[in-house]
């Protein structure tokens, strides 16, 4: 394949409701499609993950931009590639930027995988025909998240992810784990715990299903010292950044789970070879959520579909962050799964107009 131009669409939609983590609320979601042309016609698409402040990662959509116009995208334009991972290598020569990198990766497979007239989760070895869907709640008081928590029961999901933080965490967890009983439950830090503080070993106490990143994110070594005397499973998330720091945490011991998101990693390229690498150790995997447009999730189910995935996802019905997707078919849940989409490449369509109402900025990359 040869990509002769790149669209960049910079979208904003606001969210059915706020999202609220120990970094902060979230209310509005700025994002990138990136609409990626092959020389026979072919169009792919993807998607660049980035908030529009680094309270995140370091990378921002303002940052994505940037780095796809003006020196990815020049990279891969008018170049032949006759498989995906050839496109991720050209772009290994740039330094970090796993976001920017992973919107063209993920186009880029859309389009390999459209050539193949097959669905991507095929073309990528996924053998799934279920994946399972979690839901991440949020919210400033316990009483909102137990409605939030409800509503996800009676929508038929399986599992939910927790925000918390210092002294938001016990109460919050007790509540949960006294109303819910038997429901999974992952609390997730969001790296705002400094040490190995007294509640983190309390919540012990309360058979949660792992936490997910704890600690600081560059700081594998303090994550394996905290696994060592945790019995709940450590689950690492912003500490992953590619494939080398996943080899580093499984050979230091630092989780036993990771958390894998397509756009913080860099791309499916690197996604995949996380999930073979985890696979191999032992280490279970599940598919992370971002706040995502529907061209992301439809990435995240096709990857959700590897033999790995095992855990409950973040890769929520469209309805519960949007009152209207840009993809069409929008992503549902039924009791918990998702049925893997049939069409080749992503398997869902853009809803252009629905793009043009959301769309703040537009430019062509040749």
């Amino acid at each position: 394949m040869k990509i002769t131009q790149i669209d960049l669409h910079v979208i904003e939609m606001d969210l059915v409701a706020p999202f609220v983590t120990s970094l902060g609320s979230v209310s509005g979601r700025r994002g990138i499609l990136v609409e990626a042309h092959d020389e026979s016609g072919v169009t792919g698409y993807g998607e660049a993950v980035a908030f529009s402040t680094p309270w995140y990662t370091e990378e921002t959509v303002a940052t994505c931009y940037h780095m796809i116009k003006d020196i990815l995208a020049p990279l891969l334009l008018n170049t032949y590639f006759s498989y995906p991972k050839e496109a991720a290598e050209r772009m290994a020569a740039v330094r970090k930027n796993p976001m920017a990198k992973a919107a063209l990766d993920m186009a880029i497979w859309d389009i390999y995988a459209k050539k193949r007239g097959e669905p991507l989760s095929k073309v990528i070895g996924g053998t799934r025909n279920e994946v399972l869907a979690g839901v991440a709640v949020g919210a400033d008081t316990i009483e909102e998240l137990l409605a939030q928590i409800n509503h996800a029961k009676n929508d038929g999901y399986k599992r939910v992810k927790v925000k918390i933080g210092p002294g938001n965490d016990l109460d919050r967890i007790r509540a949960i784990r006294h109303s819910y009983p038997e429901m999974a439950i992952l609390a997730d830090a969001n790296s705002s715990y400094f040490s190995f503080e007294k509640d983190l070993y309390e919540l012990d106490a309360f058979g949660l299903q792992m936490i997910e990143q704890p600690l600081h994110p560059d700081d594998l070594v303090q994550h394996a010292e905290l696994q060592k005397k945790l019995k709940t499973p450590i689950c690492l998330d912003e500490s992953i950044t590619s494939f080398q720091d996943a080899w580093s945490a499984i050979q230091l011991g630092s989780c036993q789970v990771i958390n894998i998101k397509i756009g913080r990693v860099g791309g499916i390229t690197e996604a995949i070879r996380i999930h073979d690498l985890c696979e191999k150790h032992g280490i279970q995997v599940w598919c992370g959520g971002m706040l995502e447009f529907g061209v992301s999730r439809a990435h995240n189910i096709a990857l959700s579909t590897l033999k790995g995935f095992s855990i409950p996802g973040d890769i929520s019905s469209s309805k519960r962050y949007w009152k209207k997707d840009i993809t069409s078919p929008e992503v549902q849940v039924s009791n918990g799964i998702i049925r893997p989409f049939k069409g080749a490449g992503i398997g869902v369509e853009i809803d252009w107009k629905r793009v043009e109402e959301v769309c703040i900025q537009h430019v062509v990359v040749k």
